[in-house]
């Protein structure tokens, strides 16, 4: 039976063409041309349009292509959903998300802090504090007002830094020495950027400044390697001071945190700002909220890495943050507090803001319903590392 249809511009050839692709190309003609053509009249038919060909082409072209953009866009705005049933995309609390190539699958990867893997976070404590260990200390008397796994050995991070800068200014070390940002100071354990580039020179105070007040891991890194000796001398007298400040859980690899080999106990970091509040240079850079460096291009502008030093009311004499995966994040501080000077830290916290808010509440139970002390009392001036 045939059809009556409109004029075929050109003739099909279908002669020797798989069965499918004649189908094909039938049914776009149908939907294009709107016509209908007999089955025989087909099979002997001797030529194909040029136009069918490449209008066959083109709608082929166009369903690949929006496929193959529909599975990129896809991936590009992956959106995790997080335990609170609420979306985010990006980095989230306690998790990684590692982008692979344009039209791959999106992997999703936790990574537990080595407090977490020891089961800290399961310890209980009257504040409800998001720290895996802390230890709250009064200066003048050396009272443990509230401690959490004070002995637990865990990464430190940036708090490392406090030690570097500790190590340079009981060196004695020319401040006015101009110091290079070399190769060597590029991040080879964490792959992290810097905004201080190779070849910038800078004062050793500005590098103790910026490593300090903004945890720059070249400015750091820089400084020890300028030590007499080098960096290995220099991470040997991290150690030995270590030592000398009876910080028996405490051992360093490296002056900047970036490697979880850097180890710690918040027992031993209260002996840590006690030693090192005595230097001007630790309180002053470290309280800081903004310094400015010259570089020989646009001038850098640095900020505190501590949000209770922007824009609070705490008297904050000396502090020191740090993060990497392994330790969570972690602050020490020593601040007046209710009118008394008073030690914090804090290690192994979940959340951007967790140890601030840590901070906080223990500031708010020491200034209004403090809690009976829970542990002995040292005499004053005593380490903590014997109790």
């Amino acid at each position: 039976m045939i059809l009556r249809t409109r004029t075929v511009p050109h003739a099909l050839v279908v002669e020797g063409m798989p069965l499918k692709k004649t189908l094909f190309l039938l049914l776009l003609l149908i939907s294009q041309y709107g016509f209908f053509i007999p089955l025989t009249e087909a099979k002997s038919t001797s030529s194909l349009s040029v136009k069918a060909k490449k209008d066959a082409a083109k709608v082929a072209h166009k369903r690949k292509h929006s496929a193959v953009k529909l599975k990129r866009t896809k991936a590009r705005r992956a959106i995790v959903v997080k335990a609170s049933g609420t979306k985010k995309s990006g980095r989230l609390r306690g998790k990684k998300i590692v982008r692979k190539a344009p039209g791959k699958a999106v992997k999703y990867v936790h990574r537990q802090s080595v407090g977490e893997l020891a089961g800290l976070n399961l310890t209980e404590n009257p504040l409800a504090l998001s720290s895996n260990a802390a230890l709250v200390v009064d200066e003048s008397t050396a009272e443990i007002l509230y401690d959490k796994n004070p002995g637990a050995v865990l990464p430190i991070a940036s708090l490392t830094k406090l030690m570097t800068a500790f190590v340079v200014l009981e060196a004695r070390q020319d401040m006015d020495e101009i110091l290079t940002v070399t190769k060597e100071d590029v991040d080879t354990i964490k792959h992290t950027t810097s905004r201080l580039p190779i070849g910038a020179r800078l004062a050793r105070s500005e590098m103790l400044h910026i490593a300090l007040m903004s945890s720059e891991n070249r400015a750091a890194s820089a400084l020890g390697r300028n030590y007499p000796g080098g960096l290995s001398a220099f991470i040997n007298a991290m150690n030995a001071q270590a030592a000398l400040l009876g910080m028996a859980d405490t051992h360093y690899v490296e002056p900047t945190g970036l490697s979880s080999e850097n180890v710690s106990s918040a027992r031993d970091l209260v002996n840590l700002v006690w030693a090192a509040q005595a230097h001007p240079l630790i309180r002053t850079y470290s309280t800081h909220t903004d310094f400015a460096v010259d570089v020989g291009g646009p001038v850098l502008q640095y900020r505190n890495s501590n949000r209770l030093i922007r824009g609070s009311d705490w008297d904050i004499v000396l502090q020191k943050t740090g993060y990497i995966s392994e330790a969570g994040r972690c602050l020490v501080m020593q601040a007046v507090v209710g009118g008394r000077s008073v030690t914090m830290v804090f290690l192994d916290s979940k959340g951007k803001f967790s140890r601030s808010a840590d901070a906080n509440r223990v500031r708010h139970w020491l200034e209004t319903v403090k809690l009976p002390t829970r542990t002995k009392t040292a005499s004053t001036g005593q380490s903590l590392a014997a109790q």
